[in-house]
């Protein structure tokens, strides 16, 4: 029985190598936020809970029309990833080696595994473990 070199929607990537591939695009990490942060599809604001949104598609943003400022926000908003210059596919590819390590693991090897300094991946590490 051959196993399928795709990951699927649904089970998503079993390797680190389709981790890294199936995040590498930054659509398809936005997508994957999306689902998980709004699971039934209705996108609401994080500051005032209005699902009266507008999305502007060049920077995968979203501006709230019923907030005074009309503020725009992200998928991290209000999630571990709020205020970090990382991209989402190292965040997600992180997270993943997290959850796939039995035996926890290194910010060395992490920072190895998603080619960013050890500075970075402790970072990355003690976020993720917060959450």
């Amino acid at each position: 029985m051959e196993r399928d070199t795709q990951p699927s929607r649904n089970s998503g990537p079993e390797s680190l190598i389709e981790a890294i591939e199936y995040f590498a695009d930054p659509t398809v990490c936005f997508q994957f936020m999306c689902s998980i942060r709004w699971p039934t599809g209705e996108i609401t604001c994080p500051r005032c809970g209005s699902a009266n949104v507008g999305f502007v598609k060049t920077r995968l943003l979203f501006t709230c029309k019923d907030c005074v400022t009309q503020k725009q926000f992200s998928v991290k908003v209000g999630t571990i990833f709020e205020d970090s210059p990382i991209p989402l596919n190292k965040w997600l590819a992180g997270i993943w080696l997290i959850v796939n390590c039995k035996n926890g693991i290194s910010s060395r090897e992490v920072a190895r595994d998603l080619k960013v300094t050890q500075k970075t991946a402790w970072y990355l590490l003690h976020r993720i473990r917060l959450a």
